[in-house]
């Protein structure tokens, strides 16, 4: 299967679960625009792939893109938090991305984990920075970059 974006979400506040947008704005060093997670540090975006969601609904939860906190939901990349640190992906032509970090503990009071219970990010998220910024879209190709 071939990897690509499936939702591109974003929220104004941390902690809060992110609602899909129809197309979005990566910046260079910066993150998605309008997103509180955006700014000049390594965790400027956050990637879950839909096989770490799929996990949580098999027990029962129903959830939506972004209901993680996850800028981006991506499908064919169920190995992501397995990747290591430093690896670059490709998004259609312009956009690169570096992942920075995997998982993080969730905050005291974070609105996911008392709204759903459990939480997949800690294990399964990762976190990037923007090396290369453009447009992003749902339905956007994603390529793990070869020689980092």
């Amino acid at each position: 299967m071939e990897a690509k974006v499936l939702a591109v979400s974003k929220s104004e506040n941390k902690g809060t679960v992110k609602k899909p947008v129809e197309i979005a704005y990566l910046k260079e060093n910066h993150g998605l625009k309008g997103d509180s997670h955006a700014g000049k540090w390594h965790r400027q975006l956050s990637l879950l792939d839909k096989s770490s969601i799929d996990k949580m609904r098999n027990k029962g939860f129903e959830l939506k893109y972004g209901d993680f906190a996850e800028n981006i939901t991506t499908e064919g990349l169920s190995n992501l938090y397995e990747l290591p640190v430093g690896t670059r992906f490709k998004i259609n032509e312009n956009i690169i991305i570096e992942l920075t970090q995997v998982g993080k503990k969730c905050h005291h009071d974070c609105e996911i984990l008392e709204a759903i219970g459990d939480c997949v990010m800690p294990k399964e998220g990762i976190f990037a920075r923007v090396i290369s910024g453009g447009p992003i879209k749902a339905g956007d190709k994603i390529k793990i970059l070869e020689n980092n």
